[in-house]
C-alpha cells in the first residue's frame, strides 16, 4: 500500500479510532506510568505515529520537548483538538505531519539527534521496519532510549489472524508486519540497540513492550 492510500486509510477511520475507549484502561495506564519514569525533565523526545495524541498529551508534561508525527492529517487535526481542550495543555507539544522515514531523512522539522524516541502501537505498521529502525537509531544521541509496543501478529490466535486477513481485503485493515516477539526482538538488536527491558501490560501476551537503548555514554 502506497503512502498516500496509507495515509488515506487512517484519514477514513480517524473519527472511529478516536471514539473508540481503550480496551485496558489499568494496562494503559501503567505503561504510561513506566514510559514517563524513563524519561527526564530536560529530555527532548519524538514519538512516531502519534494518531489522534492521546498519548502524546500525557506524557510531554514529563519533559522538555515531545514532537508527535503522523502521516494522517486528519490524525493530526483530532490530536490538536484534543490538545486544546485538554484541561492543563502542554504547552512543550507540537504536532507534525510526517512518517518515519521523513522525520530523519530531510523532514519537515530539525529535531534530532533526541534523547528518546517512542513508537507505541507503529513498528508492525512500517513497510521497512529495519530501515526504520536505524533511521531511529540514527536519531537518537548515544544512550538515548527506544520505547515500544508492538502487535506480534504471528503469534495471535489463527482465527484472530484470518479475521484480520478479511477486513483487510475489505479495506477496513491495514498491511501489517506478521512479527514474532523473537523476530522482533532481533531487529531491535540488528540495527544495534541493546535491549534494556521486555514487559506485557495487561492479558495479551502479543502486545509486547521493549525498551531499547541506542550504546554510548
Amino acid at each position: 500500500m502506497r503512502k498516500a492510500a496509507r495515509a488515506g486509510f487512517w484519514d477514513r477511520i480517524a473519527g472511529r479510532y478516536a471514539a473508540k475507549p481503550i480496551k485496558d484502561p489499568a494496562a494503559y495506564e501503567a505503561m504510561l506510568a513506566d514510559a514517563a519514569g524513563r524519561l527526564r525533565p530536560t529530555d527532548r523526545v519524538l514519538e512516531i505515529g502519534c494518531g489522534t495524541g492521546s498519548t502524546a498529551i500525557r506524557l510531554a508534561p514529563h519533559v522538555a520537548e515531545w514532537t508527535a508525527i503522523d502521516f494522517s492529517p486528519e490524525m493530526l487535526r483530532i490530536a490538536r483538538t484534543k490538545a486544546a481542550s485538554a484541561k492543563e495543555a502542554p504547552k512543550n507539544l507540537r504536532f507534525v505531519l510526517a512518517d518515519a522515514h521523513g522525520a530523519f531523512d530531510g523532514g519537515p522539522f530539525d529535531g534530532a539527534p533526541f534523547d528518546a524516541i517512542c513508537a507505541f502501537q507503529v513498528l508492525h505498521l512500517v513497510d521497512d521496519l529495519p530501515g526504520t529502525l536505524e533511521r531511529i537509531r540514527a536519531g537518537l544521541k548515544p544512550g538515548g532510549m527506544l520505547i515500544t509496543k508492538t502487535w506480534c501478529f504471528a503469534e495471535m490466535k489463527l482465527r484472530l489472524r484470518a479475521l484480520f486477513l478479511v477486513l483487510r481485503t475489505i479495506g477496513l485493515f491495514p498491511p501489517v508486519n506478521a512479527l514474532t516477539k523473537a523476530a522482533l526482538r532481533e531487529k531491535i538488536r540488528d540495527a544495534g540497540f541493546e535491549i534494556v527491558e521486555e514487559r506485557v501490560f495487561g492479558t495479551n501476551p502479543n502486545g509486547p513492550y521493549i525498551v531499547a537503548r541506542r550504546p554510548g555514554p
